[in-house]
């Protein structure tokens, strides 16, 4: 079997030399013709049912060539049957609650996580009962009702580490989500773990500059026929151009990911000792929430890092207003170095005492650390952090 950074590379383009291209194809196609209409029917049949392809796609909300393509390449790269993708991170998330809600209605969720996830989860809106727990307390709530876990690690904004092998134990037969956006497949491979389902916010890493918005879910097949059906039901089919980006970043992920990885682990040790700086989340430093999972879950610490200004809210909104180098924006996984405020941005919807509990402070910057030299880097740090 190939290793990573030659599926990386090759995945999905396995016809190509059949085709007589080079370039992935990209069909923006919205219609396809329907010349016989037996098999358009049955066609149709199978796509709302979930299968991965059928005789005629008959429509780009049911399938698109361009879309399964990149599907295949990541479902490569995850070490799982099938990969679904979606218009966006939260959408993928909606599928799996949308079509874990068929088989009950209790969902166990251990915080941090995205904002975004953490207010979808907690409002309701897909007809979900989320309960928020501590990893240790899984086997313990689980009910005959439980139709999901949801995890996050590293998690977003703290770094915090989950281990993954503990979490689908303590579930028994209950599937396991887990978002590994911050990891990516080049240093975690959940599903390899036990996890049914692997998220990513593929508008991170996986395109890596900054230039597309995409979700993906990578599953067994079982799993991921009702994902297709939610997916098409809701409209919610990535659009062939994204995919053809997202596509074309794949080579790149593991050269992108380890550079950055080095820049971040640089960073996060000058960082904590840097007299403005009352604390770093970082996997890679001593101190770190499960950081022994580094180096057996995780194959390297990652690239994003977190850390806490002395004078709270105020000194990291002067930060985020002097770096000149580093973009002060939300996202992360970009080639370039981005900057933000969780308890402002990402995590505003997130309730001020579960932010309290949970280590988000008003002092807390999270820093995704792109492929810039790293001396660059510190200097801009070091400049924005002169009079915090």
């Amino acid at each position: 079997m190939p290793r990573f950074q030659t599926t990386a590379v090759h995945a999905g383009r396995e016809d190509f030399v059949e085709l007589c291209v080079h370039a992935p194809p990209l069909d923006l196609s919205t219609t396809y013709p329907v010349p016989d209409l037996d098999v358009g029917s049955a066609s149709f049949d199978a796509l709302v049912a979930g299968q991965a392809s059928a005789p005629n796609p008959i429509y780009a909300r049911l399938h698109n060539p361009t879309v399964a393509r990149t599907e295949g390449a990541i479902a490569a790269l995850e070490g799982t049957q099938a990969c679904v993708a979606f218009a966006s991170g939260m959408a993928a998330l909606t599928a799996v609650l949308l079509a874990r809600a068929q088989h009950g209605r209790h969902v166990l969720v251990v915080r941090p996580l995205y904002g975004t996830s953490d207010h979808l989860l907690a409002s309701g809106l897909c007809g979900l009962e989320a309960e928020f727990v501590q990893a240790d307390q899984i086997a313990a709530r689980r009910r005959p009702d439980t139709v999901l876990v949801v995890i996050e690690t590293p998690a977003n904004p703290t770094l915090a580490l989950v281990d993954i092998r503990a979490v689908v134990e303590a579930a028994g037969d209950v599937p396991v989500l887990v978002d590994s956006t911050f990891a990516t497949p080049v240093l975690q491979r959940p599903a390899a773990l036990g996890a049914t389902y692997v998220l990513h916010s593929a508008t991170k890493f996986l395109g890596g500059h900054g230039d597309v918005i995409a979700g993906v879910v990578c599953c067994d097949e079982a799993h991921a026929a009702p994902l297709r059906t939610v997916r098409a039901a809701t409209g919610a089919l990535l659009h062939p151009l994204a995919a053809y980006l997202l596509h074309r970043g794949l080579p790149t992920l593991k050269l992108r990911v380890e550079a950055a990885q080095a820049n971040a682990q640089v960073l996060a040790e000058r960082l904590a000792r840097h007299p403005a700086v009352a604390r770093v989340h970082y996997p890679g430093l001593p101190g770190a929430v499960n950081g022994h999972l580094v180096g057996s879950q995780m194959a390297g610490p990652g690239t994003l890092l977190a850390f806490d200004v002395h004078g709270g809210h105020d000194a990291a909104a002067a930060v985020m207003k002097r770096v000149q180098l580093i973009t002060p924006a939300v996202s992360l996984g970009s080639v370039d170095s981005l900057i933000q405020h969780p308890a402002g941005l990402t995590h505003r919807v997130v309730e001020e005492a579960v932010k309290a509990a949970t280590g988000i402070t008003p002092g807390l910057l999270r820093l995704s650390v792109g492929i810039e030299d790293v001396e660059d880097l510190w200097q801009d740090l070091t400049q924005a952090l002169a009079s915090s």
